[in-house]
């Protein structure tokens, strides 16, 4: 195959991802835009492996067979609250893809200079003969190019370390194998800067020598930078942690398109790097946080005593739950990260349809951040089947509280405490939070009286209006359900 035939499929699968990215802003949309994602991909596999360099097909399609079987049984067997952990682990294979791939164009850089006789490029025509793929297109660079090509080369194996080791220890918080608190070595910061200067400086030090020495250096500094970086940021940014994996694996993705000279690895690397960072800047201004310090670590923070909760959560029992709901005209229901744990969704949904049919208003209130991947909610309320209309994000109900009858608060805490409004020195200080404490009843659906993923406590719980419906969530609803007709 020629060039042209590439260029036309990479062309199209660039704007299928594009309509794919685009599609997956709306629940509706979202199904088909999945489609032109993987219709898209395949197509892009395609025209690589018979494009021009095509080679080694037997070890590219056993290969491909194998990360598909894993894939796959990946896929079958994770559960939603997984899904988190899950995304982290495939950034994590993404960087260390980049890392691989720049090490392998500067050793192909380093065979093919070995064939010229003064060690420099461009090749003649007659030593070039014979070299297809990667190495046909060094065999063509200048001494400017191969200065541009080791730059590229080592952002690629910079950015992609640093997601590497990020995303294992993102992986490791969001499935409790690693701490949730924010550790950091001491001196942190300035540990942080010190691997950045090494980096930098490796980074010389290779466009001078063109050694491998300063290219492990310069790996093993962004691998600490990715470890510390993402050890020293609490549980209660581990969403936009998600997201800024993403945003880094994406940019990684596009350095090392640079590097093999792959438009469509360029084109798909940006749209996942500005997307991811578009989204982390979004869900950082729903958190009240600075994207520059969640992004260096937690740099900066709240200090001083937090302010003391005084009062006792009181409990209620499902027939007390079914009075208030019978008694409400306006529902809204606030659905959280237990409630994934739970798998509780299509007994939330089922409340939902009863309640409606009665009569009674029942909206859901989101917030940007709730649960632990972006969407995460939305997803679940999706496979239940909840009307896509009567699901609001946090800025378009917030206001409705006061003129609500209940509010139902499932698995959730850091999004409705209103610690973030009444104490200046707790962690979540500024942060936008669904205000469900003015309704006129509030019910929490809760395990138990622990601070839940982020360690923070609650003053919701202490409120009078509020009454703690404790118990699994699924548990809990199955018996309110047996209470509502």
């Amino acid at each position: 195959m020629d060039f042209g035939f590439t260029t036309a499929a990479y062309v199209v699968a660039a704007v299928l991802f594009i309509l794919s990215l685009g599609g997956l802003s709306g629940q509706e949309s979202a199904k088909r835009a999945v489609w032109y994602g993987i219709v898209g991909m395949g197509l892009a596999v395609l025209a690589t492996l018979i494009g021009p360099g095509a080679g080694l097909w037997w070890l590219s399609i056993i290969l491909i067979a194998a990360g598909g079987l894993i894939g796959y049984q990946l896929a079958s067997k994770v559960e939603m609250t997984q899904m988190p952990e899950l995304v982290a682990g495939m950034h994590a294979l993404v960087g260390l893809a980049a890392v691989f791939v720049g090490f392998n164009a500067h050793f192909e850089l380093g065979n093919v200079m070995a064939m010229s006789p003064d060690g420099t490029l461009p090749l003649s025509k007659e030593l070039a003969k014979g070299l297809d793929g990667f190495a046909a297109l060094l065999a063509k660079k200048d001494g400017v190019e191969i200065g541009i090509l080791r730059v590229e080369a080592s952002l690629g194996i910079w950015i992609g370390a640093v997601t590497f080791t990020g995303s294992v220890i993102a992986y490791g918080k969001l499935s409790g194998k690693v701490t949730s608190n924010a550790v950091k070595l001491p001196g942190g910061h300035a540990l942080n800067a010190g691997a950045a200067l090494i980096s930098l400086i490796c980074l010389i030090w290779y466009l001078n020598s063109g050694g491998v020495l300063p290219l492990l250096i310069l790996t093993l500094a962004a691998l600490f930078i990715g470890y510390h970086l993402i050890m020293g940021i609490g549980g209660a940014d581990m969403p936009v942690v998600v997201s800024m994996l993403n945003s880094y694996s994406g940019w990684a993705a596009a350095a090392i398109g640079f590097s093999l000279g792959n438009d469509l690895l360029i084109v798909v690397g940006a749209l996942v790097g500005s997307s991811g960072a578009i989204l982390s800047y979004i869900m950082c201004k729903a958190m009240n946080r600075s994207f520059v310090s969640v992004i260096l670590g937690g740099f900066g923070g709240a200090a001083g005593p937090q302010m003391e909760v005084e009062g006792e959560q009181i409990a209620i029992e499902a027939d007390g739950v079914a009075a208030a709901l019978e008694d409400a005209d306006s529902v809204i229901i606030i659905p959280g990260y237990g409630m994934a744990v739970a798998q509780a969704q299509q007994n939330v949904a089922e409340l939902t349809r009863r309640l409606r049919a009665k009569g009674k208003t029942v909206r859901f209130a989101i917030h940007p951040v709730a649960g632990r991947l972006p969407g995460h909610m939305n997803v679940l309320l999706a496979e239940a089947k909840v009307p896509y209309d009567i699901v609001l994000e946090m800025d378009e109900i917030n206001e409705d509280f006061p003129e609500t009858d209940v509010s139902i608060v499932i698995g959730s805490n850091d999004i409705v405490n209103p610690a973030a409004q009444e104490d200046p020195n707790s962690p979540i200080a500024g942060m936008p939070v669904l205000e469900c404490w003015k309704s006129k009843q509030v019910f929490v659906s809760k395990r138990g009286q622990g601070t839940g993923y982020s360690g923070i406590e609650n003053p919701l719980f202490f409120k009078e209006n509020t009454r703690m419906f404790y118990g699994d969530a699924k548990q809990s609803l199955d018996k309110l359900l047996t209470l509502i007709d």
